[in-house]
């Protein structure tokens, strides 16, 4: 699905992974890899039997070190072109957030700057107790613009932000799950696990619900009064053959097989 080596798509079932693969860099987020991981996720988008999405960096050390500073001196040299680098990299979060599937990120090791705004895009993020996050662009002299942060504040809120932000620290997963940053925090060893067991649970129940009740959290925290296409859309879900199966189902005291029609 993608043309880049540095980021791989597997399938297992209804569950794909998406393998961010730079590990000699600790997974960091080149313009390339940006790409690729917009190509990916909107491949995976239009796939109709996919049913969850698991993100995840190579390596087993970085989720993604955040953003490849090698590339600074071409990219940020000013501000035409970071806004044009912004673009890019908000491209590959657009996607992420976007995907119409529900994404779990697997987070192992270090999870910080542009790494940390990927895994934020996920829908559900699930840690190991060595997980370090942070986003200490303070240190760099530069800004998070607001296009970057309107998803995390909207997600995480203000307060968090501006700790992370302030502070410009690099903390553990107590801390990120203080913040909302992350759903679960599980030993080491067992990131692995309970990522694809969460995502075998998603996989597991109605697509269409799944992707409905996505759609609908999201819309939510734009302001915007629902319009009534909107409104009526809640109710949609009773005409699909899922419904029949699932209540059905139940009635019968059998576990529904939903084929996301």
């Amino acid at each position: 699905m993608s043309q880049s080596d540095k980021v791989l798509v597997t399938r297992d079932g209804a569950v794909a992974t998406l393998t961010i693969n730079a590990p000699e860099k600790r997974n960091a987020l080149s313009v390339e890899i940006s790409l690729a991981i917009e190509e990916a996720m909107n491949a995976l988008d239009a796939a109709s039997d996919v049913r969850c999405v698991v993100l995840r960096g190579a390596g087993g050390k970085a989720f993604g070190a955040g953003a490849d500073i090698s590339e600074f001196s071409h990219w940020r040299a000013t501000k035409a072109r970071a806004r044009h680098y912004a673009g890019i990299l908000g491209g590959a979060l657009h996607a992420v957030q976007a995907c119409r599937h529900p994404t779990i990120a697997l987070i192992e090791g270090v999870c910080v700057g542009g790494g940390l705004g990927i895994a934020a895009m996920c829908d559900l993020r699930v840690c190991g107790r060595a997980s370090r996050f942070g986003v200490p662009v303070k240190w760099l002299g530069l800004v998070e613009s607001p296009e970057e942060l309107a998803p995390l504040v909207a997600k995480f809120g203000a307060s968090a932000m501006l700790e992370i932000l302030l502070l410009g620290e690099v903390f553990g997963a107590d801390d990120a799950l203080r913040l909302g940053l992350v759903n679960r925090v599980v030993d080491d060893a067992e990131v692995e696990r309970t990522a694809y067991e969460m995502a075998a649970r998603v996989a597991e129940g109605a697509p269409l619900a799944a992707r409905w009740h996505k759609k609908f959290v999201y819309r939510l925290l734009d302001p915007t009064p629902l319009t009534d296409a909107e409104r009526d859309e809640g109710y949609d879900c009773y005409d699909t053959e899922d419904f029949q199966t699932g209540y059905r189902a139940f009635l019968a005291k059998q576990r529904p097989t939903f084929e996301g029609r």
